[in-house]
């Protein structure tokens, strides 16, 4: 088996101690001897880290003591080397930038559609009511290209900030349709679903767990290609192992909305 341990999670959930609970999981993080970036906001967190298993599941242990991210899913992965350049906690205004601080998933989900259920309506065609699926990828296009979903709807947007921009834009081909959000580990489609319906989308879901939790219960049924992730294993295939070797760091990681390119945690 691979010797470091990747996970990603995040949590939409009210966090007002931003800058202390930063400041203490630095050092744990550190002195545990992880790398990558966790992100905090007052709507919740959002982390990638990787490092040797038992320290790795003792740091999540850890925070997951904290009652607020007691349930705090975490998806796993396996690398051969370490995929991130250092270890960072980030306070920002939102765990994923969509600009509308009106879109709150902490006080209330889209509903949701689970990986298995989502195979079964593209194996039949439709949903259990007759309607036609679509799935729509919320990734930036960059991401896209490495793979998604066959026949997604991808509408080329940059920075997920677009994104609201781009569903007025297309909202009338959504219609009569059972819509189903998706990106790699569900924070992005959880946004962007409860965006969808406050606009007048009737039947949207997001995908559980994105991408990442769909490989894990469903493999690549559906889907071609990889899934983008970010850090140095470039794109994981439907095995969540890494498509390429991790070699030399490319370059530093930043924030996924202000680059068209490889970046930073977006999950």
């Amino acid at each position: 088996m691979s010797e470091i341990l990747n996970v990603s999670a995040y949590k939409f959930v009210p966090l007002d101690d931003c800058t202390p609970l930063r400041e203490r999981l630095l050092a744990d993080a550190r002195a545990s001897g992880l790398k990558g970036t966790i992100l905090l906001a007052e709507e919740g967190i959002n982390l990638f880290l990787a490092g040797p298993a038992p320290d790795l599941r003792g740091f999540l242990a850890r925070l997951q003591a904290d009652p607020r991210l007691g349930d705090l899913p975490v998806k796993e992965s396996w690398s051969e080397a370490q995929p991130f350049r250092r270890m960072q906690v980030k306070v920002k205004r939102e765990i994923i930038r969509m600009n509308h601080p009106t879109i709150r998933p902490s006080e209330g989900r889209a509903p949701a559609v689970d990986a298995l259920t989502l195979r079964r309506w593209l194996d039949q065609g439709h949903d259990d009511e007759g309607r036609p699926v679509v799935t729509l990828d919320t990734r930036n296009a960059f991401e896209v290209d490495h793979g998604s979903f066959e026949h997604a709807i991808d509408w080329r947007i940059t920075k997920f900030s677009e994104f609201p921009q781009a569903a007025q834009a297309h909202r009338a081909e959504l219609e009569g349709k059972t819509v189903v959000s998706f990106c790699t580990g569900g924070i992005r489609c959880e946004k962007a679903a409860i965006y969808l319906r406050e606009v007048g989308v009737e039947r949207v879901l997001q995908l559980e767990g994105g991408i990442l939790r769909y490989f894990e219960a469903a493999g690549g049924a559906h889907y071609q290609g990889g899934c983008f992730v970010f850090d140095e294993r470039e794109a994981l295939d439907p095995s969540l192992s890494p498509m390429t070797a991790v070699n030399a760091p490319r370059a530093p990681l930043a924030e996924v909305n202000t680059h068209p390119a490889p970046s930073a945690p977006g999950t």
